[in-house]
């Protein structure tokens, strides 16, 4: 029988015969890229897998941030609910919501299952604990995440750029074509 508890939190993975799996799984996301197998082993076991139904809402926007989650099966959504417009669509691999694994803030989007999906949740307090119990993992974990963060942050200041300067030249354009 699955409680709620179970439910709403997930369970951490049993070991089986997908391990090696799963570790590539996390030998490929670039917070854990670089990680030996004991270190990948480590992250493993504090994860916690969540099944997820279509349409079902893995956060919304707004809400506090507790973690990052990586889709293992399936699609989900990141959705600007202000803008009611689709941002991303993740799939097996992908990762989202690790700025929440360093700051207070609440989350800037929401997730949404586009198919059935399975994904893992890696929790601040997870995070905590692997700082306390093996401080050097717990250290490059945290600079893989600041570094990766640095990077799309630098991506969406290009971005921004770009549509600024598009924009200035739309406003020109259409300033000469009033009569």
């Amino acid at each position: 029988m699955t409680t709620p508890w179970v439910r709403l939190f997930g369970v951490k993975k049993e070991k089986d015969s997908d391990e090696l799996p799963i570790l590539e799984l996390l030998s490929h996301i670039p917070i854990f890229e670089g990680l030996n197998r004991r270190e990948l082993i480590a992250i493993e076991r504090i994860l916690h897998r969540r099944e997820y139904l279509q349409g079902e809402t893995i956060f919304r926007q707004g809400e506090p941030g507790m973690g990052m989650y990586i889709v293992q099966e399936g699609r989900v959504a990141i959705v600007s609910e202000r803008e009611e417009q689709q941002l991303f669509e993740m799939d097996k691999g992908h990762f989202f919501g690790e700025v929440a694994l360093l700051d207070e803030g609440s989350r800037s989007a929401t997730a949404i299952a586009r198919t059935n999906c399975s994904v893992f949740g890696f929790f601040k307090p997870d995070l905590f604990e692997l700082i306390d119990r093996d401080p050097r993992l717990g250290l490059k974990v945290v600079l893989r995440l600041a570094r990766h963060i640095g990077i799309r942050l630098r991506q969406a200041d290009e971005w921004v750029l770009a549509l600024t300067t598009e924009l200035e030249k739309l406003k020109r354009a259409e300033s000469t074509e009033k009569p």
